[in-house]
């Protein structure tokens, strides 16, 4: 049976590795001026037949400005557009007024390959989340690495530091390049009491991903327990 989809349908590559679509030229032009698709977003142009960067598409290539070296890893570095941060997973469901206002108690930072963000033990004072890049956390036990978690774009770690400032529990270290978005203990404080209408949704999207971790860890920890005990016997 031959697909009824348009020919001139789009899918587009989320940031989650997942494909998006199909939708039409219009729809895709509204999503690259909400900051949604950037240059080098993967896009599936169906009348074409294959996956290329959004720029490379002879129909979209005059909604970018000209190559200057800018890519969606550096894109955020030029401003926290609404699109821009809607990337970071626990933010896509904020409205672009709730967006812009948040922007106002987060900082840039960027991490350069290799680079420590921080040690285990030293004080939490911040949550971060990545806009660009990937870190992991890790813990040494003499000179062996263990690689506790990944982080890449739209993850966000350190979140207890917003609660308490209690040690952190592994190092934080940058794989490559990464553009990360700060929130201080302090300015997430300030947060809840200048605008406690907008930490609300903040906190509850947050603790929907905390609560999906722990159910995670969980399950993988109740598998490894069965292991051992069949092994056991």
């Amino acid at each position: 049976m031959e697909s009824q989809e348009p020919n001139d349908a789009y899918f587009i590559w989320g940031i989650d590795d997942a494909p998006y679509g199909p939708v039409k030229l219009p729809m895709l032009v509204d999503w690259i001026n909400d900051g949604r698709v950037l240059a080098d977003t993967w896009v599936f142009a169906r009348n074409a037949g294959n996956w290329q960067k959004a720029v490379e598409i002879p129909e979209l290539e005059n909604y970018f400005v000209p190559d200057n070296g800018t890519t969606s890893e550096t894109l955020p570095r030029a401003g926290l557009t609404p699109g821009a941060l809607r990337r970071i997973k626990i933010l896509a469901d904020m409205k672009d007024a709730q967006l812009a206002h948040l922007s106002d108690f987060m900082e840039l930072q960027e991490v350069p390959q290799w680079s420590v963000l921080f040690n285990q033990g030293d004080a939490g004072d911040a949550m971060y989340l990545v806009m660009a890049g990937e870190l992991r956390a890790r813990t040494m036990i003499g000179e062996r690495e263990t690689i506790l978690a990944i982080f890449s774009a739209g993850d966000f770690f350190g979140d207890m530091a917003l609660f308490d400032n209690g040690p952190r529990s592994a190092d934080v270290i940058a794989n490559v390049d990464s553009t990360l978005l700060k929130i201080s203990a302090a300015n997430f404080n300030r947060l809840t009491r200048e605008a406690p209408a907008l930490a609300t949704p903040f906190l509850q999207a947050t603790a929907r991903t905390l609560s999906a971790r722990i159910r995670a860890d969980n399950k993988r920890f109740n598998r490894v327990s069965q292991q051992f005990q069949t092994g056991a016997r």
